[in-house]
């Protein structure tokens, strides 16, 4: 999800950078989104905390990561997600999204 003044775009990580990053591992992913000021929307509550925690750490910066749990919104539910998110961005408009780490809600 990429923050320009208003407004966001989504990409999905086949449309990010020609699909470029897909596959690659998730360190790789969060060091090029914060080069490009993304933040990471994912369902992965498997390998992306402990990843975040040593990043932590390290004392690595990242663009922020929104976490999404299935039984919330499933990810076949892309109107939903897309909903959620629009929420999110309203009420995040002037929050800093370095190194932020939230759940998101239907």
């Amino acid at each position: 999800m990429r923050r320009r003044d208003r407004r966001v775009t989504i990409r999905s990580m086949a449309e990010w950078d020609g699909g470029g990053f897909l596959g690659q591992d998730d360190s790789a992913c969060l060091r090029e989104a914060v080069v490009q000021g993304l933040t990471l929307v994912t369902y992965d509550r498997r390998t992306i905390p402990p990843l975040l925690k040593a990043w932590a750490e390290e004392g690595r910066a990242h663009g922020g990561v929104i976490f999404v749990d299935e039984k919330t919104i499933s990810p076949a539910d892309i109107g939903g997600l897309v909903r959620a998110l629009t929420v999110l961005v309203k009420d995040g408009r002037s929050w800093d999204w370095t190194d932020r780490v939230c759940f998101l809600r239907r």
